[in-house]
């Protein structure tokens, strides 16, 4: 592959692109491409950022071309890797998307032959090395028993609803601490960090061990996980509410060093 050799090429700066990581049931959203590079292998929708675009707004741009539906987008990453026009190859940066579509996509047939719904585990493989880097990422951070962390959840909290595409944001604004056993999950807790004008705090919740396994000390293992990952982001305060008839997660807390603390609590439900 050549490089061009010009002075303002000679620099290398990476053009920008977008990579919409669209989700639904543990399944991820991809087209068949019909052109090189990388014809009739699966890929990410998205494409290049415009002169005088923001990568957000290239992004919601493309999805509308290459699907005919808004989207609504929380940023996952930036992942460097390379391209080509005709002969010539550049750097770019991939910036990953956690992508909502507001409707029913419809494909574009002039630069996607396919669309499909791939499981996590069945798709091997996408175009280029920086969507290669992004799956991979996507694999890690999100691959898990959906069904399994609805179930947990209704024990914790019986009038509970799951939000699919809610739960990835929560991944990726905090840390989620898991136990599984031959690929059952037993149990899981979440907490993220939150910086006031006083100090760097971080909160636990969504703490929930299934109740098959409780008695165990998997609830200990848990929270000392969270709390570990605290102390590595430089977290002063964390902090946690509990229901005073949950006896066990009580003294749990108790056990591992919190106090409990005289305040009041309000919510105030907005919806």
């Amino acid at each position: 592959m050549k490089k061009c050799d010009c002075v303002l090429c000679k620099f290398e700066n990476p053009k920008f692109a977008t990579a919409a990581i669209i989700i639904k049931d543990q399944k991820l959203l991809v087209a068949k491409r019909i052109e090189e590079p990388f014809k009739d292998e699966w890929d990410f929708f998205g494409g290049y950022v415009h002169k005088n675009e923001i990568p957000e707004a290239a992004h919601n741009r493309e999805i509308k071309e290459e699907l005919g539906v808004d989207s609504e987008v929380t940023f996952l990453g930036a992942f460097p890797g390379t391209a080509s026009y005709g002969e010539y190859g550049f750097p770019v940066v991939n910036m990953a998307y956690l992508t909502e579509l507001k409707g029913k996509p419809k494909l574009d047939t002039t630069e996607n032959s396919e669309l499909k719904w791939i499981p996590f585990g069945e798709l091997k493989s996408v175009a280029f090395d920086s969507g290669k880097d992004i799956l991979k990422f996507v694999k890690e951070k999100f691959t898990f028993d959906l069904e399994k962390v609805r179930n947990l959840v209704k024990q914790l909290d019986s009038t509970a609803t799951v939000d699919e595409q809610s739960l990835y944001k929560a991944m990726m604004d905090g840390y989620v601490s898991k136990i599984e056993e031959n690929g059952e999950l037993l149990g899981m807790g979440w907490i993220f960090s939150r910086q006031t004008m006083l100090r760097n705090q971080a909160v636990v919740e969504d703490m929930i061990v299934d109740e098959s396994q409780r008695g165990k000390g998997l609830g200990e293992k848990i929270l000392l996980d969270l709390i570990a990952w605290a102390k590595k982001q430089g977290v002063e305060v964390v902090e946690l509410t509990t229901n005073p008839k949950r006896v066990a997660a009580n003294s749990l807390y108790q056990k591992v060093g919190f106090k409990l603390h005289p305040t009041n609590h309000y919510l105030l439900n907005l919806k």
